[in-house]
Order: C-alpha cells, then sequence, then structure tokens
C-alpha cells in the first residue's frame, strides 16, 4: 500500500507535514498510543528448557546411549561396576552445564553490545532536525537519513540524492 501511494496521500494518511514533521506533541501521543519503535523479542527460555537442549546433540545422545549399556551389561553379567556408566553420565551433566554457562554469557554479552549500540535517528519535529533515540521513532515522523546512518524504522523515501543501500545488516 505505502510502496504505490504517493507522497502527499501518505502524508495525509499519516496527518504529517512533509516540510514541518510533526508537532512534538502529536509524536508524544502517537508514542503513547503504538508504543516503541522496537522489534519484539521472542519469549526467553527458562533455564531448565537451556539445560535439556543441551542433551540435544549427536555425540551426546551416543554417550548416553553408551552409559545406558554399560550399565545393562554390568547388570547382565551380575557386577554391580555401574563406573565406567556413572562416569559417562557425569560427563555428560559437566558438559551441559558448561554449555549453559557459556549461553548464558553469550546472552548477557549480546544484551550488553545491544545497550551499547542503541542507534539514534534524526527527525524532522515542529520545523527542526533533532536527533533522538530511534525507540521513539513513531508512525508520520520524517526521518532524515544521511551517509552512515541505519534505516530506524520502515519508511518511505520522500527524496534523496546518490542513493545507495547496504542491505546486509
Amino acid at each position: 500500500m505505502w510502496h504505490s501511494s504517493s507522497i502527499e496521500e501518505i502524508a495525509k494518511n499519516l496527518k504529517t507535514n512533509i516540510n514541518i514533521g510533526l508537532p512534538d506533541d502529536e509524536a508524544q501521543k502517537r508514542f503513547e498510543r503504538y508504543g516503541p519503535n522496537n522489534l519484539k523479542e521472542k519469549k526467553k527460555e527458562s533455564l531448565f528448557v537451556k539445560f535439556i537442549k543441551q542433551f540435544n546433540d549427536f555425540m551426546i545422545i551416543t554417550l548416553i546411549i553408551a552409559a545406558i549399556i554399560s550399565a545393562v551389561v554390568s547388570k547382565l553379567n551380575g557386577e554391580a561396576d555401574y563406573i565406567d556408566s556413572i562416569i559417562i553420565v557425569a560427563i555428560v551433566i559437566f558438559n551441559a552445564i558448561m554449555g549453559l554457562v557459556q549461553e548464558q554469557k553469550a546472552e548477557k554479552s549480546l544484551e550488553a553490545l545491544k545497550k551499547m549500540t542503541a542507534p539514534n535517528a534524526k527527525v524532522r519535529r515542529d520545523g527542526r532536525v533533532q536527533e533522538i533515540d530511534a525507540t521513539l521513532v513513531v508512525p508520520g515522523d520524517i526521518v532524515v537519513l544521511e551517509a552512515g546512518n541505519y534505516v530506524p524504522a520502515d519508511c518511505r523515501l520522500i527524496n534523496s540524492y546518490n542513493l545507495k543501500i547496504e542491505e546486509s545488516a
């Protein structure tokens, strides 16, 4: 819809002025109505689920089967020697704990990195260009892009000069 509509139609639908942008008070109202401009993060898995997923590997499953076979053979031979089975299970559990710890550290590092690299956006509001946190961009904002900027939201270009876009991110 937006890609096939004229700029004037879009501005009319979004009740914005292409030259002036949104008034600050209207931007605030839209923020309260639509919420922050960010992607919804998927629900985080519990530690228990993450721990169980550590066992979802061919080699780990093979080791568990080997431990079971070792225990069954010991039982069938009338021996009470379950040392091999216990050692294999202990190694598998230790491996799962280490994997869980590494996964937790990686998630914390990623969260810290996200907070450090929170992008800003330049928008035209009340006739002047101002830099705001990209999460504060609302429908109807006139976003001003310059070389090296990230596009903070789905946007419709009003005009451009020598535009080149890198879409790898």
